[in-house]
């Protein structure tokens, strides 16, 4: 055993007297050491109630014949980071937590890891620092929240919270039910009710085959959490003794599969961000083109919210993932998972219990998935839009630039009517390096959307959008304008072309007068200069790289 190097021999006599003092046993020494990496904390909704769960898992290890050891990761949850400062510090995260993850598992020499994860970015981060280590890994998602319900009504927190900020400046609801909503919305734990991207990010992660059969749609709430926490903890130490490690099951097959099931439920724009940072780090390539390719070829299958009417609980009980892999069993990759059996055999062996919450394949609800990757001159390296959370009429749009150099700026316009029919809203200055942190904008499109402009005003930007956005709004526009991308150019009112169909974003000026503008632009004074964002942003990679960190 890897631990084997901490606990035996006569030179280990001062590492195995401190082993003692954490209550082990002499007996739990010749036993595979599962570090259980945990992040729960009191501040995320979605993490609160993972203490249960911790319990759950270690006696699932014990059971197993293992000795758990339980670690800390930090958690962030992006709603309350939302709109101030505090967001920056959410995707560095990730980069934290991998690190952590590569750091406990690195110096204790565990055998194998047990990750307690759920909300935003905190999944990646742990699929990140497993790979790295590359020792038998199970993740297993703490599961989504209930809905809200409200005068007979469900609930989410995105639509019925964030967008009822502009339904409330446009008059459309009361003080008073603005903060009945508040209070309702979220009844307790679990990530939120929609399709975002803690819930993406959970779909995707069973995918690829690293959680157990039905991990991802389990209620926060249900006994059904508990039993696949138990389970995980029980087969980590088989996949110990089989040297079954991530690399095996993180391959280019597991990826691809992915970003099918990421389309045709309509997932999260960050899922882009997210796959190519894990993918680089399992020493696979995966480039924007292969997720644009991918859309093309896939329906979107499910009408989940944002964009649609239904909520994860509803997906639950449709079959939840192994469903979803049922309906496109014909399209994936055969690839192993953790629970000892392939992706394919999963999918055969379920069943869709509601046509409707998943449709077949020849009765979608879009001919093409869920997210697109745009290119032009004001994205050369690529932007990225939640299609499949776009009306019809908003899949082509030209508009007149209003521009911002902060989200607070935009945030500000917005709330004071300042934004009209027809404007393209920018906010630049806030990507990886910018930002830096790359900031979710779910205040400034929810605004917009609750006031009743989401088709008639659209928001590009370099920084990204929470899983939560809808309407015609761009992300990830690379090269940022930190960077000298284009988007740094840009001027109130020149003109702007969105096709989504086509896969373009251009602004309508010649390539001779972009080169003159760039040539007389000058980089803005760093938002953050000390800290460790700061060293974050000079390391951070463009978006349309995973913004992951480089040394060089």
């Amino acid at each position: 055993m890897k631990s084997d190097i901490i606990k035996k021999g006569i030179s280990r006599v001062g590492n195995r007297a401190l082993l003692y003092a954490t209550g082990a046993c002499a007996k739990d020494l010749s036993k595979p050491f599962i570090g259980i990496a945990s992040s729960f904390t009191d501040l995320v909704p979605g993490h609160m109630h993972m203490r249960g769960l911790e319990r759950a898992i270690e006696n699932g290890v014990y059971a197993g014949g293992g000795k758990p050891f339980i670690f800390g990761v930090p958690g962030i949850c992006d709603g309350i980071a939302m709109g101030h400062f505090g967001m920056r510090y959410s995707l560095a995260s990730r980069e934290l937590i991998a690190d952590t993850i590569e750091t406990m598992a690195g110096a204790y020499n565990l055998d194998g890891l047990v990750l307690l994860t759920n909300c935003d970015k905190i999944t990646p981060g742990m699929l990140m620092g497993c790979l790295r280590i590359n020792i038998p890994s199970i993740v297993v998602t703490a599961g989504p929240m209930l809905t809200g319900r409200y005068k007979g009504r469900r609930l989410d927190l995105v639509r019925d919270t964030f967008e009822a900020v502009g339904k409330y400046k446009k008059g459309e609801i009361s003080r008073k039910e603005l903060d009945e909503l508040e209070i309702n919305a979220c009844p307790g734990p679990g990530s939120c009710q929609g399709l975002f991207t803690a819930n993406t990010m959970s779909c995707l992660t069973e995918t690829m085959g690293m959680s157990l059969p039905g991990c991802a749609t389990s209620l926060a709430v249900s006994s059904k959490k508990s039993r696949i926490a138990f389970e995980s903890g029980e087969k980590i130490v088989e996949l110990v003794k089989n040297n079954i490690n991530p690399r095996k099951i993180l391959t280019k097959k597991a990826f691809l599969n992915a970003i099918i099931v990421d389309m045709a439920l309509g997932g999260s724009t960050n899922t882009v961000l997210h796959l190519t940072a894990i993918a680089k780090e399992a020493g696979v390539k995966l480039d924007l083109g292969v997720f644009d390719s991918i859309s093309r070829q896939t329906p979107k299958i499910a009408d989940l919210r944002p964009g649609g009417e239904y909520f994860l609980e509803d997906l639950e009980m449709a079959g939840g993932i192994p469903a979803v892999l049922n309906r496109l069993i014909s399209r994936l990759k055969d690839n192993p998972t953790v629970s000892g059996t392939s992706i394919k055999n999963i999918a055969s062996k379920s069943v869709v219990d509601d046509e409707e919450i998943i449709r077949p394949l020849g009765n979608p609800y879009k001919e093409e998935g869920g997210i697109a990757i745009l290119k032009g001159n004001i994205a050369p390296e690529g932007a990225v839009v939640k299609q499949g959370a776009v009306h019809e009429n908003a899949m082509e749009f030209t508009g007149r630039a209003k521009v911002f150099d902060s989200e607070e700026e935009a945030m500000d316009a917005i709330l004071k009517d300042k934004i009209k029919k027809g404007n393209v809203v920018v906010i630049r200055y806030e990507g990886p390096n910018g930002g830096p942190g790359m900031r979710e904008m779910l205040s400034p499109t929810s605004a917009i959307v609750g006031m009743g402009l989401s088709d008639d005003v659209a928001l590009i930007t370099d920084g990204r959008f929470s899983g939560g956005t809808r309407g015609p709004c761009i992300g990830h526009i690379s090269p940022e304008a930190s960077k000298r991308g284009p988007l740094a150019i840009i001027k109130n009112n020149d003109c702007i072309k969105i096709d989504i169909r086509k896969r373009r974003i251009n602004v309508a000026l010649s390539d001779a007068e972009i080169k003159r503008r760039l040539k007389k632009w000058k980089a803005p004074k760093p938002k953050v200069s000390e800290g460790w964002l700061s060293r974050y942003a000079k390391f951070v990679s463009s978006a349309s790289k995973g913004a992951v960190l480089e040394v060089s």
